[in-house]
């Protein structure tokens, strides 16, 4: 097992900032980031505004450090208006928010030349939910195809870091790593690759069929979930919301025929296929190496289109380019088990949320969170590349945290010194940054740094004690993976 133990944080400052920096929303992530924004970013409190419409228990840690916090729910109507006179050239605009769109942010943002950075694509209110709208345009694919046309328009403009927490984000810069242990540990001698069609026939030549976003959350509260109670370490607002959204993946040439479910796009890149079903009652088989194997959901996240897109290897042909490679990717996610259970409340009650939420960060008494990538189908079965760290590190290192949170608020930070020193690269996603660069920096946050390989397959024990739909001629196909 390749290990790599989080160095000790520092209190080293990347770079000093002398504009201003709005953060809009202070949830479990903006509470966690802004300390380690005060630690390694040069910029002082009063430089800093907080807008949100709830500070859910945030007040004390705004008033101790000095931040300026403005209650206001943005809406489509008063969003320019709140921000105009807050950012102007050379600021940072934070989105940390549920339910404000990115596209406007990213719109205000390019023309005043503010810099940006969010953890997921955003729509508006209804955007996930609207079921006036086809199940297509409710998809994370319709949000990013918008995004990627706005990326369109405003190349080479001021930077927008679009959808870097831990997953979307940090992920993509695992997925890199990986690749590189796994042609490291193959014989397969290869630089590190530099650009995108380098890294996609790199993953190519490894045989990369499917990736799987493996993370397993065992943190527990020593307070049991309550009937009508909805319990989860992160955003349940975030939660609850990606779980409504079509179950989705990008969607790998080697897959034989699609689900009898599943639907491809009429528009964009077509990198990926969705499932006429929400992500909070879907599950597929996968694995971690502290875990073992588990069913996680397939909630969906831009990292699911964005690292299969990003990884996707054409080739000229009659008629134009063609597509030659591409592998299957999709998050598979074992949440803690009191938010099981709440998925499971919920699910009950046809997705309508729980009157009552709780945020558990400083009731957690113990577990771990579990992240990373897992790359199936090179020579060596399967590699398992991410995070392990638990609870007792995570409040080590970063107060307002849990074993969640840090693996979010980590990338937050690097993407924010990334986009200051890389202020004019327009609209970019976690796939076309330097992860080294990104790595380096959340490396001390991230716990034990683990690369694992495994002779598992969705395969194992299967159709002993009842028959099984199975293809055994390709233990990566799909199918094989879904729980029914």
């Amino acid at each position: 097992m390749a290990k790599k133990t989080a160095r000790k944080p520092s209190a080293k400052k990347y770079l000093d900032f002398h504009g201003r920096l709005v953060m809009i929303g202070f949830g479990s992530i903006g509470q966690g980031v802004l300390p380690l924004i005060l630690r390694h970013i040069g910029i002082k409190p009063e430089q800093i505004t907080i807008i949100t419409d709830d500070m859910r228990g945030g007040e004390d840690e705004a008033e101790r450090y000095g931040v300026e916090f403005v209650e206001k729910r943005l809406t489509e109507s008063n969003v320019r208006s709140t921000l105009d006179n807050r950012l102007g050239q050379g600021d940072f605009l934070l989105n940390l928010s549920v339910e404000v769109a990115s596209t406007a942010l990213i719109e205000l943002c390019q023309k005043k030349g503010v810099l940006y950075l969010d953890t997921c694509i955003e729509p508006w209110p209804g955007g996930y939910s609207d079921p006036k709208l086809p199940v297509s345009r409710r998809s994370n694919y319709a949000l990013r195809d918008t995004m990627m046309k706005l990326k369109a328009r405003h190349k080479g403009g001021t930077t927008a870091v679009v959808a870097h927490g831990a997953n979307p984000g940090l992920v993509s810069h695992f997925a890199k790593q990986a690749l590189v242990n796994i042609a490291r540990d193959t014989g397969v001698k290869t630089p590190v690759p530099t650009t995108r069609e380098g890294w996609g026939k790199l993953a190519q030549r490894l045989g990369i069929k499917t990736i799987h976003i493996a993370e397993r959350d065992t943190q527990v509260s020593a307070i049991p979930k309550e009937v009508g109670e909805f319990v989860n370490t992160w955003s349940i607002d975030g939660f609850i919301s990606e779980g409504g959204q079509p179950a989705e993946m990008g969607w790998g040439t080697h897959e034989k025929a699609l689900p009898p479910d599943g639907k491809r796009h009429t528009f964009g890149c077509d990198a990926a296929i969705y499932l006429n079903r929400p992500g909070a009652t879907t599950q597929v088989r996968t694995w971690t190496p502290l875990e073992g194997p588990f069913h996680g959901f397939i909630i969906t996240h831009n990292e699911s289109i964005s690292i299969a897109d990003y990884l996707t290897v054409h080739e000229e042909g009659r008629g134009g380019k063609k597509v030659v490679y591409r592998p299957t990717v999709h998050y598979a996610y074992h949440p803690c088990d009191q938010a099981i259970m709440s998925l499971h409340e919920l699910a009950g009650k046809n997705l309508k949320q729980q009157k009552r939420q709780r945020l558990i960060v400083d009731e957690v008494v113990s577990g771990r969170d579990e992240l990373g990538v897992l790359l199936m189908g090179h020579k060596k079965g399967a590699y398992w590349y991410g995070s392990q760290i638990d609870i007792d590190e995570a409040r080590k290192l970063v107060p307002y945290n849990n074993a969640t949170s840090i693996q979010v608020v980590a990338p937050v930070l690097s993407g924010m010194i990334w986009a200051l020193e890389n202020p004019n690269e327009g609209i970019v996603e976690a796939d076309e940054m330097d992860f080294q660069r990104n790595l380096e920096i959340c490396m001390p946050y991230l716990g034990p740094v683990v690369g694992k390989y495994s002779d598992w397959t969705p395969l194992q024990g299967r159709g002993e004690l009842f028959p099984e739909d199975l293809d055994k001629s390709d233990p990566w196909q799909f199918k094989n993976f879904r729980v029914v």
